[in-house]
């Protein structure tokens, strides 16, 4: 659907927030040493929500990871974060400040003693901070492969003690969150069809029992498409009943009601009669 220009800044964010979490997941990945690695926990201490990109648990130091997938020119001022244009970010200092302050609390709760060391880490190498304090405890894209192998070659030896905090903390995992909101929509106001598993186009072409992608020239299944699509129907909207008639619309691209219906009746089970049809 159409986004307002707040909402796709928001989206903008939030993707670029999660491809950098995903490249430095590949370079932990390298590490050698005994630790754990933890990624993007959300957790709750004394009514308070906080989250956290990685961690990184070694036998006597817990690291705490803010990852920052940050593009361009920024500069530093008085402990507050620009955008070369003077537009003032947040400084991800402060979360990365309330982050370790509540993770402490929550160690102290479970009677566990060790010690954080809290880092930013900017990911992007394409990232540059003017007038960085050097006490600062940022680390940027320069000095990453040397960070990765400076905590890899450290000794660490874990113990069941440290699995049975990962864990705990892997318990306590909020699944859900109401800090990151989405946009409110509609079934109306969506556009229908069905999307490329490749590359998320949209699919204009069905041959036979292909679909076929237009923009990249993948090929899936019609079935396998229907079934994903379908599957993400429910998840849009989790107390519609799905029904031949909606499917129908929803996929827009599948010219045949009755092939829809008999992908429903092979992929799920069918629940009432006639025109008060519909699956789970």
């Amino acid at each position: 659907m159409q986004l307002s220009k707040f909402e796709q800044q928001n989206y903008s964010n939030l993707s670029k927030g999660f491809e950098g979490e995903l490249k430095f997941d590949v370079l932990t990945s390298n590490l050698v040493n005994d630790c754990l690695v933890l990624n993007d926990l959300l957790l709750k201490t004394n009514s308070q929500t906080f989250q956290i990109d990685t961690l990184l648990l070694t036998n006597n130091l817990i690291y705490l990871l803010e990852i920052k997938n940050y593009v361009g020119d920024f500069y530093y001022k008085s402990d507050r974060l620009f955008m070369k244009d003077q537009l003032e970010i947040s400084n991800p200092l402060i979360q990365l400040t309330r982050s370790e302050s509540l993770l402490s609390q929550l160690l102290n709760k479970l009677n566990y003693t060790i010690p954080i060391q809290s880092f930013v880490i900017f990911i992007n190498p394409s990232f540059t901070l003017y007038q960085a304090p050097p006490d600062k405890p940022f680390i940027f894209p320069t000095q990453l492969q040397r960070f990765i192998s400076t905590l890899s070659s450290q000794p660490s030896k874990l113990k069941n003690q440290h699995k049975k905090l990962a864990e705990k903390l892997v318990s306590l995992h909020i699944e859900e969150s109401n800090i990151k909101q989405i946009p409110s929509f509609d079934f109306q106001l969506l556009r229908k069809g069905i999307l490329c598993s490749n590359c998320y186009s949209f699919i204009t072409k069905i041959n036979g029992m292909k679909c076929i992608c237009t923009s990249c020239g993948n090929e899936e299944l019609v079935e396998t498409a229907v079934v994903r699509n379908i599957k993400e129907f429910r998840l849009l909207f989790p107390h519609k009943k799905i029904t031949t008639n909606q499917m129908y619309e929803w996929c827009t691209v599948i010219p045949q009601k009755r092939r829809i219906q008999k992908i429903l009746q092979r992929n799920f089970k069918q629940f009432g009669v006639r025109q008060w049809t519909y699956y789970e």
